[in-house]
């Protein structure tokens, strides 16, 4: 489906357009495209990488005159550059604003404008029923393409999205910071043992965009289902991988924290379609024009709950474990910790 087409992947650079970007690389795609803002990384993908394929556009998805320069010619977009960081956006949440919410209508008005086929936009679990200016401004984004969508034909451009909660060992969690805390003797730092947290690799993000790519319609917004941890259990496996004494030090919830995550409200669950290992929830299509409807209550809403971090299958220390090494980095730094005991 890829064969001879030019795919565009915003905020590029980072962790999931890494990921994105090699799982095509050795395709018969005719070009990605790696649009961001950061022009050292895009140096080192290109010293590392060296393969025609790859075209690199330095922008600001801020900046349209930016984004429609890298969009001629383009089939599909992968809409994947955000501020992720809650912290960071509690403080500033109108750079938020201005990346989330304003660069993604950008990002949909240069495709529309430039006719491509599709546009998948990833958001985050951080979304549903958000707290945070991150989580708020991201809601805020899924409610942008979702609109694109309704007031665009699908033959000329199909906008749709995903929805996953935390990816294992990206660029910025919680992981690569329990490891490196491991590795300097220094205490494990957890702002609260008992918050869950869902459990995805980047390869699984990777699969639930390509799946949304080939099945959802217009507006959709898709969900993996997937696994969920808790924190206290997920720093306990990472001491017992890497056979370390660490100790565990609470710090307290930082700004924006939830206990848990939701991928699904209990309004969406109520109208989602269960695919297996997906949901997909459809846009609402009614209009403007409430008069026409007739609407009683549903008892299903009522009924229904919502899926989160505390409902879905929660691992145990040993499958969590599991979990980990499935993940290259860990294997990666299991082998490195193991090199310099043995040289010690």
């Amino acid at each position: 489906m890829f064969k001879d087409k030019i795919l565009l992947i915003t905020g590029g650079t980072g962790s999931f357009g890494n990921a994105v970007m090699e799982r095509f690389l050795d395709t018969d795609v005719k070009e990605i495209r790696i649009f961001s803002r950061d022009e050292k990384k895009q140096d080192d993908m290109r010293k590392k990488y060296r393969n025609d394929k790859l075209k690199f556009y330095l922008g600001d998805v801020r900046d349209i005159t930016s984004v429609k320069n890298a969009m001629h010619q383009v089939d599909y977009v992968f809409h994947a550059a955000a501020f992720k960081q809650v912290p960071s956006c509690e403080f500033f949440p109108l750079e938020a604003v201005k990346t989330n919410i304003l660069g993604t209508d950008n990002v949909l008005t240069a495709a529309i404008e430039y006719k491509v086929k599709k546009v998948i936009c990833l958001s985050t679990d951080k979304a549903a029923y958000p707290i945070n200016a991150m989580g708020i401004s991201k809601a805020m984004m899924e409610k942008v393409f979702v609109a694109k969508a309704k007031t665009t034909s699908p033959e000329q451009t199909l906008i749709c999205g995903t929805r996953y909660g935390n990816v294992m060992a990206s660029r910025g969690s919680v992981i690569p910071l329990f490891v490196e805390q491991i590795k300097s003797g220094k205490p494990l730092t957890i702002t609260n043992p008992k918050m869950t947290r869902f459990l995805m690799s980047l390869e699984e993000a990777v699969e639930l965009v390509i799946f949304a790519f080939q099945n959802a319609d217009a507006g959709d917004i898709m969900v993996q289902k997937a696994p969920a941890c808790f924190i206290g259990d997920l720093a306990q496996a990472l001491k017992e991988l890497f056979e370390a004494d660490n100790e565990i030090k609470v710090i307290g919830t930082r700004h924006g924290e939830k206990l848990y995550e939701t991928l699904l409200t209990r309004e969406e669950h109520s109208v989602a379609e269960d695919l297996g290992g997906f949901y997909r929830v459809p846009a609402d299509k009614r209009d403007l024009n409430y008069d026409k409807y007739f609407i009683n209550g549903d008892e299903k809403l009522s009924e229904d709950k919502e899926y989160n971090s505390h409902n879905t299958q929660i691992l145990n220390v040993e499958q969590i474990k599991e979990k980990l090494l499935q993940l290259n980095y860990i294997q990666e730094e299991l082998k490195k910790a193991k090199y310099i005991v043995e040289a010690m």
